[in-house]
């Protein structure tokens, strides 16, 4: 019996190491294809620590894009590096909010990212644009003698007030007609994030279904967190505050918040003695309860316009400064801006 048994056990151990070799060998195929699949995921910029956000929540799985303003860097300030305008002209997909905000970019586009495909994202349809403010607690810009957006009290504009700030800079070139902080409210982010799955739906259709499933799902958390934030700067929201710089327009307008007025308008330029003397004396009569310094601009000017006044400090970080890059980034930079003006304005 045993005899009778010897070939076909012989022929069975002859398979084993066959069939047992198998998946060795399917490792090496399976570490091709991932590499494959990471070769084909198209090359993406991005200008901006928030809309690099809203690209990789719906790239995951597919590819990481890269970011041009990192770290603590601001678009206000920002000089283009070698290894930016090397990204720029490797990139199948740009990104960038548009030249309000990243003048710096404009030109380099122009002359590198030909190639790409380039999505300027204020100009998603369904955004919300809101004109920059001037006159009262908000210092103007120049255009001349022609002043144009809302007052921060009302339509009354005083002109002869007007020569008390300063008039450094020309806004139509550095910022355009509207404010650029587009991305401070939720139902702007829902518009960008539409924008860019279709952009890069258009770019890599091998990937369309990945793309329009993570759109579906960051859609879905956007609503969540515009809930949440409301809930959490309701019980101070009619408190009056002084911020850095006219950046929170946005996040005013869709929680009902009360900013009182800016040191400045536009970081690029620092404002003068006058301004800041000014500025201290609003905060007496405006009632303002808090200060809000920025982390990449001079906190020295926010102590003093506080110093002398019941008025707390805080700090804001509408750009992420302070934050790392990632898919989450969006959501811990709106959440960060709600939980700082209730700490801040609760305390007060």
């Amino acid at each position: 019996m045993i005899r009778a048994l010897g070939p076909a056990l012989k022929t069975l151990a002859l398979r084993i190491p066959a069939a047992l070799a198998l998946p060795a060998l399917a490792v090496p195929v399976l570490l091709f294809a991932g590499t494959m699949r990471a070769a084909d995921a198209p090359v993406v910029v991005t200008s901006i620590k928030p809309i690099h956000s809203l690209v990789a929540a719906i790239m995951q799985g597919v590819g990481e894009p890269e970011l041009i303003v990192d770290g603590a860097a601001s678009p206000h300030t920002y000089s283009l590096k070698p290894s930016n305008a090397r990204a720029l002209q490797e990139a199948k997909v740009i990104f960038w909010t548009g030249p309000g905000l990243e003048a710096f970019l404009e030109k380099p586009l122009q002359a590198l990212g030909s190639k790409a495909s380039i999505a300027e994202l204020d100009n998603a349809p369904g955004l919300v644009k809101l004109p920059f403010r001037e006159g009262g607690a908000f210092e103007p810009h120049e255009d001349g003698d022609e002043h144009h957006g809302a007052s921060a009290e009302g339509e009354d504009h005083d002109h002869a007030a007007d020569t008390m700030h300063d008039h450094d800079h020309d806004h139509e070139h550095e910022h355009g007609a509207f404010d650029t902080h587009l991305w401070l409210d939720p139902m702007n982010a829902k518009a960008m994030a539409a924008m860019i799955t279709t952009t890069l739906v258009a770019a890599d259709p091998a990937n369309a279904l990945t793309y329009q499933a993570n759109a579906k799902a960051l859609d879905d958390e956007l609503t969540a967190l515009d809930k949440e934030i409301a809930a959490t700067v309701a019980p101070v929201k009619n408190k009056p505050f002084i911020v850095f710089h006219d950046a929170y327009q946005y996040f005013e307008h869709r929680y009902g918040i009360r900013v009182a007025g800016s040191i400045t308008v536009s970081p690029e330029t620092i404002p003068g003695a006058e301004r800041v003397s000014e500025i201290h004396r609003k905060v007496g009569e405006l009632g303002a309860t808090c200060v809000f310094a920025e982390p990449q601009f001079e906190p020295r000017l926010v102590s003093v316009v506080t110093e002398g006044t019941s008025a707390r400090s805080g700090v804001l970080d509408p750009e992420a400064a302070t934050l790392k890059a990632g898919p989450d980034l969006y959501f811990t930079l709106m959440r960060g801006i709600a939980k700082s003006m209730k700490v801040c304005l609760s305390s007060a």
